[in-house]
């Protein structure tokens, strides 16, 4: 009888996960599937946000990747060193492993070293750890200009910095400080969600309305520490008290040197997720797919590559192929949450609507989490 295929899957976010779920759940004990990642848990992305404004602890939204017990599967905690798409081959701190199908899943860096400035001055939120940092900054703040900042593009999860900038507003309010306070989003777009018009209309109406300062079209270039200035690529300037900034992302390193990448990204069959390297695929945010760096895009690429390899196991074909269609919560603060449902389909501009925001949709978004973890840990999900 022969073995089943070695599956290698690079990175335990959205596309590792659900990825290596799909394929247990469908082949069980006739699966060999390899999860690696450098981490030891997973934290949602929203949930950083949940921890930085002192709504839930971090132990409370962190998953350890210990706890995942799924036919056909083992995790390897490790940092990997080397990739080979051509032998299939991955080298590791914890050692090499040979595949017959690498899934790349390794998501972007992010790199705040790579502003000036940033980490003297302000605080990035978008790490695990710099969102958990966050939490005891904006504990000890007592007021002043604040700047939500975005320092380069493309960036992970588009309606963040729009979130953040709304969650700010209520953190203060709560606090009695709101009145005493300015809150900049400062984004090098000319809308804050570009492929949902009315997502964007939404959000620059609830700006003015509750007097966030708007900055399209403006990439922060550096801080200036001693100043306490936030510098634009166009050397115009805006003072802070407390700047919350989103990091450079680019490509891992390990990726890079794989010799894989073209401008900085891996490119792919937008159907498929297939590379240029037979039986490597990649999904996610190392890609140049050409949807948002989100995770729900990255789930729903990992979903078509699960499927066409559970085809290829059981010996038929599927017709299964990426349609480029994701759906983002988006808080707009005071309890209430958007669902913005964005279709990109190659060739053609992207098709986005927007329901609510609702207190409704905000239980909504609660149902998303607890299916992910539910799905992938075989745990529930903690609301507390």
């Amino acid at each position: 009888m022969s073995r089943p295929a070695r599956i290698l899957v690079l990175g335990a976010g959205f596309g590792g996960l659900e990825l290596s779920a799909a394929l247990s759940s469908a082949l069980g004990q006739d699966a060999d599937i390899t999860l690696f990642d450098k981490a030891d848990g997973f934290v949602f992305g929203f949930s950083k946000l949940d921890v930085m404004f002192g709504k839930r602890r971090p132990a409370e939204v962190f998953y350890s990747y210990r706890d995942i017990n799924k036919p056909g599967l083992r995790f390897v905690q490790a940092t990997i060193t080397a990739i080979d798409p051509q032998a299939r081959r991955v080298d590791t701190n914890a050692g090499s492993f040979d595949g017959d199908i690498i899934i790349l899943a390794l998501g972007a860096d992010l790199d705040p070293a790579a502003t000036p400035g940033l980490a003297e001055a302000g605080q990035e939120f978008y790490t695990n750890q710099g969102a958990f940092a966050a939490r005891d900054v904006l504990a000890r703040f007592s007021g002043g200009q604040v700047i939500v900042g975005v320092t380069s593009t493309p960036f992970k999860c588009p309606p963040a910095p729009s979130e953040t900038a709304l969650l700010m507003d209520d953190f203060l309010t709560e606090r009695g400080l709101r009145a005493s306070s300015s809150i900049a989003l400062v984004m090098p777009l000319p809308v804050p969600i570009p492929p949902s018009p009315d997502a964007s209309k939404a959000l620059i109406s609830i700006f003015a309305e509750r007097g966030i300062e708007w900055h399209p079209n403006r990439l922060v270039h550096h801080l200036d520490p001693d100043r306490k200035v936030a510098v634009f690529s166009d050397e115009t300037e805006m003072p802070f008290d407390l700047f919350l900034g989103v990091p450079r992302h680019k490509v891992p390193p390990v990726v890079a040197e794989s010799g894989m990448t073209v401008d900085g990204w891996i490119p792919v069959d937008p159907m498929t997720l297939e590379t240029s390297f037979p039986d490597v695929y990649a999904v996610g945010d190392v890609t140049s797919v050409g949807t948002p760096k989100a995770g729900v895009f990255s789930e729903g690429q990992a979903s078509v590559v699960a499927a066409h390899l559970v085809a290829r196991a059981r010996g038929s074909t599927d017709s299964l192929t990426y349609g480029g269609r994701g759906t983002c919560y988006l808080e707009f603060g005071h309890h209430q949450v958007g669902r913005v449902t964005v279709t990109f389909m190659s060739g053609q501009p992207p098709v986005g609507e927007l329901e609510g925001p609702s207190e409704l949709i905000a239980a909504d978004k609660v149902e998303f989490g607890t299916s992910r973890v539910q799905r992938w840990f075989d745990r529930a999900w903690d609301r507390h």
